[in-house]
């Protein structure tokens, strides 16, 4: 079933593709992860990230995707995605972990395609719900999410590094 995207959303379209992330893709998905940090005004460490990361996006099973879009520039932009479950639904939903433009073509329609992906693969696996978060000062991102038809909930998403927790308490 094609999805309908509101004509408002038509934006001035700029000459990339869209494809699966691949290994040779790590060191620059590290990059925009730090520069995805950096626009959220939040910390990333990147050290000993793309060896895991890589293990889960390359493992014969993987439970975590990434899509990239890819211009003549190279990278410029990724969406990693997984399969989740929701107690309050009752169901499945597809969980955006990160969709990130950079600041180069942001505006030009990519953003729109990626969650197009998301929202056609989320159909074809009999998904009902998307879900990802952004911090409240994106109002940019929070207004295109809402002229689509997004809705939002108030929470804070709360972390816990075990490791430290566990350190400190020992």
């Amino acid at each position: 079933m094609p999805l309908s995207i509101p004509n408002s959303m038509q934006m001035s379209k700029l000459k990339y593709t869209l494809r699966f992330a691949i290994p040779q893709d790590i060191d620059e998905i590290i990059k925009m992860c730090q520069e995805h940090a950096n626009y959220e005004k939040t910390v990333y460490y990147p050290e000993g990230k793309a060896k895991q990361l890589g293990q889960h996006l390359f493992h014969r099973s993987p439970n975590l995707y990434c899509s990239i879009a890819e211009g003549e520039q190279g990278i410029l932009a990724y969406s990693t995605y997984m399969k989740e479950f929701s107690t309050w639904e009752a169901d499945y939903y597809l969980h955006m972990d990160g969709l990130f433009v950079r600041a180069s073509a942001r505006n030009r329609g990519i953003a729109l395609a990626r969650l197009e992906k998301r929202m056609s693969l989320a159909v074809e696996l009999n998904i009902r719900l998307l879900q990802w978060q952004t911090p409240e000062f994106n109002t940019r991102a929070i207004e295109f999410y809402h002229r689509l038809g997004a809705h939002s909930k108030k929470k804070l998403r709360m972390y816990l590094d075990l490791e430290q927790f566990l350190n400190k308490n020992k």
